[in-house]
């Protein structure tokens, strides 16, 4: 694979032994490569403004900006970049809080190898990944505590054309993490017919891909 096409990756967090062991996890990959890496919130805002990776492995704790905070900042600048947060502990604050500064991902420290180079290639070709118990359950819950009627949701988002009842109920999948695949079962239908409802939610919702819709549809009440 050419260089050029590999997954450009950045890390950050505040132990350099953590840098180091993805760094060679990462390296190891044909199509991935590390561009940066900080231990700090300022640090990791001014390189990767500078680098303009395609994902961001930002850990949550971190002296002078939080990981909330450094993501909320970068994606004002940088809206495609994807940002899956890391931590330690699986605490639903952390999961409301990745959500709400726009993180497409929520990851612990001491996820096994192949889920964390799978879940980096998921979200770099637009899927959302909150796979963690507690991010599962926390990400349930914000999308119960925020549902609003489909007119509702109509009229307040002004869509050109609305989304239809099956293209909100693949849009609820989409946001708990699940790859088309997993949703053709769901809903027993092909997996083309799921794409193309995919396809059809990003069109309506205006946004580049399926990452931007769930982050969208998230923050504006539209999923159940």
């Amino acid at each position: 694979m050419l260089k050029n096409n590999k997954i450009k990756l950045f890390i950050a967090d505040d132990q350099p032994i953590i840098i180091q062991g993805l760094r060679y996890i990462i390296n190891t990959q044909n199509d991935m490569e590390v561009v940066g890496d900080a231990t700090n919130g300022e640090e990791v805002i001014k390189k990767v403004l500078k680098t303009s990776p395609d994902v961001v492995l930002m850990d949550i704790q971190m002296p002078n900006r939080s990981g909330i905070e450094s993501t909320h900042i970068i994606l004002n600048t940088l809206p495609n970049v994807k940002i899956v947060l890391l931590t330690t502990f699986d605490v639903q604050e952390y999961v409301f809080d990745g959500i709400r500064a726009g993180a497409v991902g929520y990851l612990l420290k001491d996820t096994d190898t192949k889920e964390l180079l799978d879940s980096i290639r998921w979200v770099y070709q637009g899927q959302a990944i909150y796979r963690t118990t507690t991010a599962s359950k926390a990400l349930a819950q914000a999308l119960i505590n925020n549902t609003t009627s489909k007119t509702e949701n109509d009229k307040q988002l002004d869509l050109p054309e609305p989304l239809t009842d099956r293209e909100i109920d693949v849009l609820q999948q989409m946001a708990y993490g699940r790859r088309n695949s997993e949703i053709s079962n769901i809903f027993n239908i092909s997996e083309g017919t799921v794409k193309t409802h995919v396809h059809r939610i990003i069109q309506k919702l205006g946004a580049y891909d399926r990452t931007q819709a769930v982050v969208f549809a998230i923050r504006q009440h539209i999923v159940k």
